[in-house]
């Protein structure tokens, strides 16, 4: 008999929350699968994670293509630049991916140091 897998939402939520809370600028963060389906989001009533999953996933997808077809090696982030503020994205393993949304005094800097140990963070929780 197989062990049914369970996620640790909490601690997925906590890193979640964490990110948002040491990265001057953070507004919104959401982790799905790779496929564009929601797991967590920690997120404001006005986004909705099923669309802002589904978007990630295509640009993901996109970057992933454009990563191979330039012989550049493994995809591990994009970065949308916009008037208003920022999206970025990050593959977490080959199955997920995280969602970081940003105002205009997001610390992109910053917010790429902190993400690596996160996305480590993430990918131990969801292969646990």
């Amino acid at each position: 008999m197989q062990k049914e897998r369970t996620v640790d939402f909490e601690a997925l939520a906590g890193e979640l929350r964490s990110l948002r809370e040491s990265v001057a600028g953070v507004t919104d963060t959401v982790l799905a699968a790779v496929d564009g389906i929601p797991i967590i989001a920690d997120a404001a009533d006005d986004i909705d994670p099923a669309k802002i999953s589904a978007l990630a996933a295509a640009d993901l997808g996109i970057a992933r293509q454009a990563a191979e077809i330039t012989g550049k090696g493994t995809l591990s982030q994009t970065v949308v630049f916009s008037s208003d503020g920022y999206m970025a994205v990050y593959a977490i393993g080959r199955l997920a991916l995280m969602v970081v949304l940003g105002d205009k005094g997001l610390n992109v800097g910053r917010l790429l140091f902190e993400t690596g140990p996160v996305v480590e963070r993430i990918g131990t929780i969801l292969a646990a």
